[in-house]
C-alpha cells in the first residue's frame, strides 16, 4: 500500500436508478454501475484531493485542498442524506486506509490502518459499522474485530478487502478489477468497461435543481408527511442543515455543502407542505 497512489470507492446500500439523481448533485465527474444485489458503486474519475502540502496549481477549490478521506466523507454524507441509504466510502493514500459509513443523521463512523496494516482506530468503531448495516451481531463481528488486531501479514489494502468480503452477506459484491488501494486511473479505466456502467457527468444549474428535486421526492428522510412528528423531522433537517452547509463552505468541500443543502431542502419542504396541508385541511 505503500507506493499506491490515493484513491476512494463509494458503496452505495441502493440500486443506480436511486442513486444516479443524487451523484449528479455531486457535480464530480463519475461512473455509477451495480455492485450486488441491491447495491450500487461510485467510481471518481477525478483527484479532487490532496494529502499534504498546498494545493497544487490548477486544482479546484471546491475540494483540491482537502485530503482523500475527508473529500470522500463528504460525498458519503451527500449521499446518504439524498438517498436515505447508507454509503460505505473506501479510500487510501501512501500512508493509510480507511472507511467512513455515512446513514441518515447519525453521525459517520469509520476506521483507519496504517499503510501496513497496523490499526489506527477505535473498535466500538466496527461494532457500530456492523449494527448499522444489520450485520450478524456475534458472527460478523467476531470477524470484525479480527481486524483491529495486530497481523504483520495484513497490509491496509487486505484489511479493506477482509471489510468488503463481510459485506457480500448483505449482497455487496465489488465488480471484478475494482480493487481498493488500485490506483486511481486502473479503477477508472475498469470501471468504464463494464457492461452496466453509466457516465454521471457534471450537470448545469437547470439540471443540478432538477436533480435536487427528484432525489428530494425519491428520498427517505422520514416517514411521515403531516402532524408533529413531520414538522420535528423536517425542523431538525432544517437545523442540521444550515450549519452543515456553512461548514462545507468554510472548508470548501462541495460533498458537506451539497449534503447540508439537501437537508434544507427537505426539511422546508417538509415544514412548507405540512403547513399547507394544515391549513388547507
Amino acid at each position: 500500500m505503500t507506493a499506491t497512489p490515493e484513491g476512494a470507492l463509494l458503496l452505495c446500500r441502493a440500486d443506480p436508478e436511486t442513486v444516479r439523481p443524487v451523484a449528479r448533485l455531486l457535480q464530480e465527474r463519475m461512473t455509477l454501475a451495480p455492485a450486488g444485489d441491491g447495491w450500487s458503486v461510485l467510481v471518481p474519475e477525478g483527484k479532487p484531493w490532496r494529502t499534504d502540502g498546498p494545493p497544487a496549481a490548477g486544482s479546484r477549490s471546491d475540494g483540491g485542498a482537502e485530503p482523500v478521506d475527508r473529500v470522500v466523507g463528504g460525498w458519503a454524507t451527500a449521499l446518504a442524506v439524498g438517498s436515505g441509504r447508507p454509503v460505505l466510502a473506501l479510500w487510501w493514500d501512501g500512508d493509510r486506509a480507511g472507511f467512513s459509513l455515512a446513514a441518515g443523521f447519525r453521525r459517520p463512523v469509520g476506521y483507519v490502518w496504517l499503510a501496513d496494516g497496523t490499526p489506527a482506530g477505535e473498535d466500538e468503531a466496527l461494532r457500530t459499522f456492523a449494527a448499522r448495516l444489520g450485520l450478524d451481531p456475534v458472527l460478523d463481528v467476531q470477524i470484525l474485530e479480527g481486524l483491529t488486531r495486530g497481523d504483520p501479514e495484513a497490509d491496509a489494502g487486505t484489511r479493506l478487502r477482509g471489510l468488503l468480503a463481510v459485506l457480500r452477506r448483505t449482497g455487496a459484491v465489488l465488480p471484478a478489477g475494482l480493487v481498493p488501494g488500485e490506483p486511481a486511473d486502473r479503477l477508472r479505466a475498469v470501471a468504464g468497461a463494464l457492461p452496466q456502467a453509466v457516465q454521471i457527468e457534471r450537470g448545469g444549474l437547470r439540471e443540478t435543481v432538477r436533480g435536487g428535486l427528484d432525489a428530494a421526492e425519491s428520498g427517505g428522510l422520514g416517514p411521515w408527511v403531516r402532524g408533529p412528528k413531520a414538522r420535528a423531522v423536517a425542523t431538525a433537517q432544517v437545523a442540521a442543515g444550515l450549519p452543515l452547509t456553512l461548514w462545507g463552505a468554510r472548508r470548501r468541500s462541495g460533498g458537506w455543502i451539497t449534503a447540508g443543502l439537501l437537508l434544507l431542502v427537505h426539511g422546508l419542504r417538509g415544514l412548507a407542505y405540512d403547513r399547507v396541508r394544515g391549513t388547507g385541511g
